[in-house]
C-alpha cells in the first residue's frame, strides 16, 4: 500500500507539471472580467470556478476563481473564440457562446453576471467536462460537494466523512482533523441533539444521501463559535431549493442486510420556498477483534489477559427535515425549519476473557455477553429572519433555536466463569444490569449584522448564547447467587446534571487594498459549566456539585496577498478552545469492558489553543491547488489515561488535563482535470505531534511523525456510466501512552444514468480488500496492551434513484445549443 501512494503522489505531480506546460503554452494577452452576484439577492458570489473552452477544440484553455467580492479576472488568453462557463455549488453553470479574442479587442467585460439557483441534476452535472466543482475554496473555509460521492452511497455520515480531505473517522465513529480530535462538528451550522449529542452517533444516523456538502474550516476566524482544537466541520443537509416543483426518490439494498430509503420534495416560486426531506436507515454492523494485555507487576498472580471479541450492531433510525422561506419583501427573508431523529440501537457483544499466571497456566477462564438496547429521539425548531437594506451588502440576521432530544439505554452483562486454576467449574453467572436514560435542551440565540465600509471594506458585529441543559440518570442492580435476588450496585447508580451556558460578543473588520486582503478580529467568550453528581448510598442520595468558569478573549488575523497567475498566500492565527464533551465530564463508570474500566472527570478545564496557518493556493486551467503549513499549541490537554491495575487486573481510563502539546504539519490537497473522461483530488498531510511528560501521571515526553493521504477518481465511460476509486493510508501514529498502528483501504462505485436522465442505479464496494481496521500498542503503567478491532468490513449497496418534477424555466436558446448544455447550465 505504501508503494502504491508513493506512485499516486509521483503520477499526481508529474500530471501538475505536465499540465503547467501545456498552460504556458497556450497563453497570450486576452483577458476576460465579469463580476459575479446571486440573482435572487443581488450578494455577490466568492470563489466561483470559471473556465474559457476553445470552441473548435473544446480545450479548456484557462480558468480563474472569483474573489471575495465577486469579481473575476482570467487574463493570459490568447486570440480565438471561444465558450465561458462559470459554476459554484447550488447555482447553474451559466454560460456564454462565442466570445472572441483578436488583436482588436484584447478585453471583454462580461458585466454581472447573475447566478440562478441550481435545477438541474447531479447525475446530468457527472456525465460532462465542465461539471460541478467538487471542491471550493474561500478566505476561511474549504467547501467540498459530496453529493456526488458515488462510493458513500447507502451508507452514513461517518462512511461519507472518510471521503472529505484532510478528515478521519476512526472505529468508534470519532472524527479527526488533519490528525487532531477535538473537531467541532456541527449540522446545518448548529449542534445536533441526536443520540444525546454523541457525534459517533450522530454521524452513524444520519444517512449520506441527506448531505450536500461539508464545510472544513481550519482555523475559523472571530465570527465562528470559539470551540473546536483542530476546526470546524459543518454537514450541510440538502435543501432542494429549486423553482417549481421537484423531488426525488433513493431506494438502497446491501449485503449484511443493510437498507436505506429517502425522499425529498420541494416547491418554490418567487415568494416561498418549502421543502421537507425525509430518510431511514436499517443498518446492520459486524465487528470484533481482540485485546491482550500483559502485566508488569509482579505482585499480582494474573500476568497475561487475552480478550477476543465478536460484536453486531444493529441501527434503525428516521430522520425528517422541513422548512419554508418567505420572502416578506424583496430584502425581508423569514425562515423556519424543523428537523425530527428517531433512532433504536441493538448492540451484542460476546467476549472470551482468558487470564493466566507467569507460567501461561490459566487462572481464570470466562465467556461474557454484553447487551445493550438503546432508543432515543430528538427535534429542533429553528427561526430565522434576514433583513437587508438599500446599501448594498448590508445585512441583518437574527436566529432562534430550540432542540430537545431523549436518550435511553438498558445493558446487561452476563458473565459466566467456566474455568478456575484449570479446574472446570459450576456455572457461576454474574449478571449485572444498567438502565440510564438522558434528557437534552439546547437553547440558540443570535444576531449577525455587516456594514460595508468604502469599496471592498465591511464591519462584522454579532451577538451569542447558548444554553445546554443535560440530565443523566441510571439505575444499576446485580444478581445475588445466593438469595436469587438482584440487588442495588450503590457503585453505578447515580445521576448527573450539568448546565453549560456560553455567552458572546464579537467583531470584525476586513479591507482590501489593491491585491492585498486583510481581516482581524476580537471575540469574547465567558463561559460557565456548572455539574452537579449525586451518588446512591445505603443513606441516601449524596450530591457532589462542580464548576468550571472562565472569560476569554479570541483574537484572529487573516493575512491574504493576491499574485499574478491566479496565485495567492495567506497568513492566519486565532485563538480557539476545546470544551470538555458531556461524556469526558460524567463520572458514572463504564464497565462494558470487563478489563479496562472508563470514567469521566466533572473537574476538567478547557483546552486552550493557538493555531497558526501559511497557506498558498495556485489555479490553473485544469488544477486546482492549496497547501498549507500549520502550526498548533494546545494547552491544558485532554488526554485518557490508564491506572495501574488492580489485582485482578482491571485498569480505569480518566481524562485528564495534561501539560501542552505541540502540533505542526504540512498539507497539500489538488484537483486535476486530467481529461474529459478523468479527473482526480488528492490529499496528503504530514504532520509532527510533541507531548510534554506528565511524571504524576506516569507520562514520559513523546513525540513522533505521522502522515495520511487519500486520492479520489472520477471517471465519465460510454453509455452513461461514471465510476469511482478512491484509496486512503494512515502511517502509524504517537499517542500520549503508546502507538496507533497504520492502516489503509480501498472503496470503489459506479453509476449508469437511464436514458430518461431522471433515473439511476449505482453499485458501490466500500472497503473492497477488508482492511479497514484499527490497532494500537499501548505502554504505560506497569501494562502493555495490543489491541485490534474491525467494524463491519466489505459492504456493497446497489441503489436505485429517480427525480421527478418541473422547473419554471423558459429560457430562449438555439437547438444546438440546448444539445450541448447540461439541464443546470443556462446562457446570459
Amino acid at each position: 500500500m505504501k508503494n502504491y501512494v508513493c506512485k499516486v503522489l509521483l503520477l499526481t505531480i508529474a500530471i501538475c507539471i505536465v499540465s503547467v506546460k501545456l498552460n504556458a503554452q497556450t497563453t497570450g494577452d486576452g483577458k476576460i472580467t465579469a463580476k459575479v452576484i446571486d440573482a435572487q439577492n443581488n450578494e455577490s458570489v466568492p470563489y466561483a470556478t470559471a473556465i474559457v473552452i476553445n470552441t473548435k477544440t473544446k480545450a479548456v484553455v484557462k480558468g480563474a476563481q472569483t474573489d471575495a467580492e465577486g469579481n473575476l479576472v482570467i487574463a493570459g488568453i490568447p486570440n480565438g473564440v471561444f465558450t465561458f462557463k462559470i459554476s459554484y455549488v447550488g447555482y447553474q453553470t451559466m454560460v456564454r457562446d462565442s466570445i472572441s479574442i483578436s488583436d482588436a479587442a484584447k478585453t471583454i467585460n462580461l458585466g454581472t453576471i447573475k447566478m440562478k439557483t441550481a435545477k438541474g441534476t447531479v447525475l446530468n452535472e457527472v456525465a460532462i467536462t465542465a461539471q460541478k466543482s467538487s471542491m471550493q475554496l474561500g478566505i476561511d473555509k474549504k467547501v467540498f460537494s459530496v453529493d456526488q460521492s458515488l462510493v458513500s452511497e447507502g451508507g452514513s455520515a461517518s462512511d461519507l466523512l472518510q471521503n472529505v480531505p484532510s478528515v478521519q473517522t476512526d472505529i468508534d465513529g470519532n472524527v479527526s482533523l488533519r490528525g487532531s480530535t477535538g473537531v467541532k462538528v456541527l449540522i446545518d451550522g448548529k449542534p445536533s441533539l441526536i443520540a444525546g449529542g454523541n457525534v459517533a452517533q450522530i454521524l452513524q444516523s444520519l444517512p449520506a444521501s441527506s448531505i450536500e456538502s461539508v464545510e472544513l474550516i481550519t482555523n475559523p476566524s472571530a465570527k465562528y463559535d470559539a470551540e473546536g482544537q483542530s476546526g470546524i466541520i459543518n454537514i450541510v443537509l440538502k435543501k432542494n431549493k429549486k423553482l417549481g416543483f421537484n423531488g426525488s426518490v433513493a431506494l438502497t439494498g446491501g449485503n449484511q442486510n443493510n437498507y436505506n430509503a429517502s425522499t425529498n420534495l420541494s416547491f418554490q416560486n418567487k415568494k416561498i420556498n418549502i421543502y421537507g426531506n425525509y430518510s431511514y436507515r436499517y443498518g446492520n454492523r459486524l465487528g470484533g477483534g481482540y485485546n491482550n494485555i500483559t502485566y508488569l507487576n509482579s505482585a499480582f498472580a494474573t500476568a497475561y489477559a487475552n480478550q477476543n471479541t465478536d460484536s453486531k450492531s444493529l441501527e434503525k433510525g428516521h430522520n425528517v427535515k422541513a422548512g419554508i422561506d418567505y420572502y416578506v419583501t424583496d430584502k425581508s427573508i423569514l425562515s423556519f425549519t424543523a428537523g425530527f431523529n428517531n433512532r433504536d440501537n441493538d448492540r451484542n457483544e460476546f467476549l472470551k476473557i482468558d487470564k493466566f499466571n507467569k507460567q501461561n497456566s490459566p487462572l481464570e477462564l470466562s465467556n461474557r455477553d454484553n447487551s445493550n438496547l438503546g432508543s432515543g429521539g430528538s427535534y429542533d425548531l429553528n427561526l430565522d429572519f434576514t433583513q437587508k437594506f438599500n446599501k448594498p451588502k448590508e445585512e441583518l440576521t437574527f436566529n432562534f433555536s430550540f432542540s430537545e432530544g431523549t436518550n435511553d439505554n438498558y445493558q446487561i452483562y452476563n458473565t459466566n466463569i467456566y474455568n478456575i486454576g484449570g479446574n472446570a467449574v459450576g456455572t457461576l453467572p454474574d449478571i449485572q444490569r444498567n438502565d440510564g436514560n438522558g434528557l437534552n435542551r439546547n437553547y440558540n440565540i443570535q444576531t449577525d449584522y455587516t456594514l460595508p465600509v468604502g469599496k471592498a471594506g465591511k464591519i462584522e458585529a454579532g451577538y451569542r448564547s447558548q444554553i445546554k441543559f443535560a440530565e443523566n440518570n441510571t439505575y444499576s442492580d446485580r444478581f445475588n447467587n445466593i438469595t436469587g435476588e438482584y440487588e442495588v450496585n450503590y457503585s453505578l447508580t447515580n445521576e448527573f446534571n450539568s448546565k453549560d451556558q456560553v455567552h458572546a460578543l464579537y467583531v470584525n473588520y476586513q479591507n482590501q487594498v489593491k491585491d492585498f486582503g486583510y481581516q482581524f478580529g476580537l471575540r469574547a467568550e465567558d463561559a460557565t459549566l456548572d455539574t452537579r453528581l449525586g451518588m446512591y448510598t445505603s443513606s441516601g442520595l449524596q450530591y457532589s456539585p462542580g464548576k468550571v468558569e472562565y472569560t476569554r478573549l479570541y483574537p484572529s488575523m487573516f493575512l491574504t496577498q493576491k499574485f499574478k497567475g491566479e496565485q495567492q498566500v495567506q497568513l492566519n492565527y486565532s485563538r480557539r478552545v476545546n470544551r470538555p464533551r458531556g461524556w469526558d465530564t460524567n463520572p458514572f463508570l463504564d464497565v462494558s469492558d470487563p478489563l479496562n474500566y472508563r470514567q469521566g472527570n466533572p473537574n476538567l478545564k478547557p483546552e486552550d489553543v493557538h493555531a497558526f496557518e501559511l497557506s498558498y493556493m495556485k489555479f490553473w486551467s485544469k488544477i486546482t491547488f492549496t497547501s498549507s503549513v500549520y502550526v498548533r499549541q494546545t494547552n491544558d490537554v485532554i488526554q485518557r489515561v490508564r491506572t495501574d491495575p488492580d489485582e485482578n487486573g482491571i485498569t480505569i481510563s480518566t481524562p485528564q488535563n495534561l501539560t501542552s502539546q505541540l502540533n505542526s504539519g504540512m498539507e497539500f490537497i489538488g484537483r486535476v482535470d486530467v481529461s474529459k473522461a478523468w479527473n482526480f483530488t488528492a490529499n496528503v498531510n504530514l504532520y509532527q505531534s510533541k507531548i510534554k511528560g506528565v511524571p504524576s501521571y506516569g507520562i514520559l515526553e513523546n513525540s513522533g511523525f505521522s502522515w495520511n493521504a487519500n486520492l479520489t477518481n472520477n471517471f465519465v465511460l460510454p453509455y452513461n456510466i461514471t465510476m469511482q476509486l478512491k484509496g486512503d493510508y494512515r502511517a502509524p501514529e504517537v499517542m500520549a501512552q503508546g502507538k496507533r498502528n497504520a492502516m489503509y483501504a480501498v472503496d470503489a462505485g459506479a453509476k449508469y444514468d437511464f436514458k430518461n436522465k431522471k433515473s439511476s442505479l449505482s453499485l458501490n464496494v466500500r472497503d473492497v480488500f477488508n482492511t479497514r481496521q484499527w490497532s494500537m500498542t499501548t505502554e504505560a503503567n506497569n501494562t502493555i496492551i495490543d489491541f485490534r478491532r474491525r467494524m463491519q468490513g466489505t459492504m456493497a449497496n446497489l441503489t436505485f434513484s429517480y427525480r421527478f418534477g418541473k422547473n419554471d424555466f423558459n429560457f430562449k436558446k438555439s437547438k444546438k445549443l440546448d444539445q450541448e448544455m447540461r439541464s443546470d447550465e443556462e446562457s446570459f
